[in-house]
């Protein structure tokens, strides 16, 4: 075998195979173009699986754009059928009671907020009807150091048996005990009272009720009775005939405020009038406050009726007493003109002391002497 350069172009064509290279690559870029205009056509035609049929997609990286923040969600299986054996649920129940009735268990879930039960009234307030005070229930009063309370009442107007109406100027608000105590203190008391008077209850001056302060207004002191609303300052009554009694006049008959002052101390726990402090000299505190062994505190002095008029003269000389020494003296001693030791009517003069300075010179070392010892 002849293996000579000269002969090797007669057994291997080598020219052909690099002129076979060209065409090759020739080849392979049209398929590529063919292959991104089948690609283009499927995206215009809006295919979702237009890249999975590209050719070329894999082999170069070729992708079709993907919008900045889109998702591609997963298919969400919808839900079998009811079966046709299913229990049927009754209309307007929830599907959880329904199982629960079945299952014989309490699956049920209570919702996240209930509406809070209304309070139930005391028994104070279902006693204090509109045929006894018109006394409308307020909200709890909640306030700064302890002040306020719980079933509280505005008390506008006390009614009598016979309907007739006490109104309370201002109105009050107090504690329904409270409440109810005062109402019935008016109701059986003072209301018959003012009958006697010739004439009826119209009002109940309200000097002052609620308010929330120390006692006597002093800062610092203890809470009154009036920050819990257990308290009520009584200035005066006034009659149907326009007439007003005030319970601190002195002008008023005493019989009358000794039979206020004996009823207020009989039903509260604690009455304070004139005599008391000096906070309590205009008019009359009622409270109910609960101290140890049910002690109670009256301290009201029913002061004795001022005098119609003042006495110009002073009050004469009783008979019955002594005669006075009476130091007569002369017409002449009372001028200085008559002599001394000179008689005047029969009556002698009286003696004149001696001035110190007649005294014998002996007396005043002795009186000296007495004082000097008083000093040491």
């Amino acid at each position: 075998m002849n293996c000579s350069a000269e002969k090797a172009s007669r057994k291997w064509a080598y020219g052909a195979i690099g002129r076979t290279a060209p065409a090759m690559v020739t080849v392979a870029v049209g398929l590529l173009l063919v292959g991104l205009l089948f690609e283009s056509a499927l995206a215009a035609r809006g295919s979702r699986r237009a890249p999975q049929f590209a050719p070329w997609g894999d082999l170069f990286g070729v992708h079709p754009p993907r919008l900045r923040g889109t998702v591609r969600r997963a298919a969400v299986p919808l839900p079998r059928p009811r079966p046709a054996d299913a229990p049927t649920v009754e209309a307007g129940r929830p599907a959880a009671e329904e199982a629960a009735k079945e299952t014989g268990k309490d699956n049920t879930t209570k919702p996240a907020e209930q509406a809070a039960p209304a309070p139930q009234p005391s028994a104070c307030r279902l006693a204090l009807t509109e045929a006894i005070a018109i006394a409308p229930s307020i909200p709890d009063i909640h306030g700064a150091g302890g002040c306020g309370g719980e079933d509280l009442v505005r008390l506008e107007a006390i009614v009598l048996p016979d309907k007739r109406k006490i109104s309370l100027k201002p109105a009050a608000i107090l504690r329904c005990p409270m409440a109810s105590a005062l109402a019935d203190w008016i109701r059986t008391d003072i209301a018959p009272l003012a009958a006697g008077l010739g004439s009826t209850l119209s009002d109940l001056d309200n000097f002052d009720s609620f308010e929330c302060r120390g006692r006597n207004r002093v800062v610092g002191a203890r809470l009154s009775e009036h920050g819990r609303a257990n308290a009520l300052d009584v200035r005066a009554f006034r009659l149907a005939n326009g007439r007003a009694i005030s319970l601190t006049d002195r002008t008023v008959p005493r019989e009358l405020r000794e039979t206020v002052l004996h009823s207020a101390c009989t039903r509260f726990s604690t009455v304070l009038g004139p005599g008391s402090d000096w906070y309590h000299e205009d008019h009359i505190h009622l409270d109910l406050m609960e101290r140890r062994n049910n002690y109670r505190i009256c301290q009201w002095d029913v002061w004795d009726p001022l005098p119609q008029t003042a006495p110009l003269l002073p009050a004469g000389r009783p008979e019955e007493a002594p005669p006075r020494e009476i130091a007569a003296k002369s017409d002449a001693t009372k001028s200085g003109a008559a002599p001394s030791g000179a008689k005047s009517d029969g009556v002698e003069p009286r003696a004149e002391p001696k001035p110190a300075a007649d005294k014998p010179a002996a007396e005043k070392p002795a009186t000296k002497k007495r004082r000097q010892n008083r000093r040491s």
